[in-house]
């Protein structure tokens, strides 16, 4: 149910993406502590405000910054109706419509095909309006949504601090439960694109750590 809801205002790959991301941070912080941090000087409390403020101000960051992509998109998309109602000719409108809409990413589809849809794209675009587009509250409600991933995305590194008292152990604990988030996130994740989910699992968590171990080697 909780899926579906989400699904109404955010893709799939991008929710599961947001997911992703936020594991990635709260891990990189409970790596670099279990690593970088001697058992006497671990501080769960410390580690707790840097886990969900980083994710917190992360996930506020990555929705801003989803508002203003899909500003940038659609007022991008009117601008290219008023390049195509100011064509000079009709293959020049269509060369226009081939270069934008190139397909490359769909499934391999005959040249007639192609043809056809790019005609329709363009009796489309012709009747669309130019006015310069707007952030809808339904763009709003998906900001929310990726904060509120990101940020959650924290809480089960979190709750292995606050239960167990040796800092070490609550650290290994709060490692092992992200690096299997991550293997579910790959395995889920697969559903969407046809891959295999125990490759795909694995291959998220390999890629995953991999990041992890740059950004803590790096100091981030």
């Amino acid at each position: 149910m909780l899926s579906r809801v989400i699904d109404r205002y955010l893709d799939p790959g991008d929710s599961l993406g947001e997911i992703l991301f936020g594991l990635i941070m709260a891990l990189t912080v409970t790596a670099g502590a279990r690593l970088l941090t001697q058992r006497e000087e671990l501080n769960p409390s410390e580690l707790i405000e840097i886990m969900l403020g980083c994710n917190v101000a992360w996930g506020i960051i990555d929705a801003v910054l989803y508002l203003i992509g899909s500003l940038f998109a659609r007022n991008r998309r009117v601008h290219f109706v008023r390049r195509l109602r100011a064509a000079k000719s009709e293959a020049e409108a269509m060369a226009a419509i081939r270069d934008e809409f190139a397909l490359e990413d769909e499934p391999d589809l005959p040249p007639e095909d192609r043809a056809t849809f790019h005609r329709v794209i363009l009796d489309i675009m012709r009747h669309a309006g130019t006015g310069r587009a707007r952030l809808r509250l339904q763009d709003f409600q998906a900001a929310a949504v990726i904060v509120a991933l990101v940020s959650l995305s924290a809480v089960p590194g979190v709750l292995p601090l606050l239960l167990i008292d040796a800092g070490h152990i609550a650290l290994q604990w709060a490692n092992w439960i992200q690096t299997c988030l991550l293997f579910l996130i790959g395995f889920h994740w697969a559903r969407y694109s046809g891959a295999d989910p125990w490759r795909t699992g694995l291959g998220i968590v390999a890629l995953a750590v991999s990041l992890v171990m740059v950004a803590v080697a790096l100091g981030g």
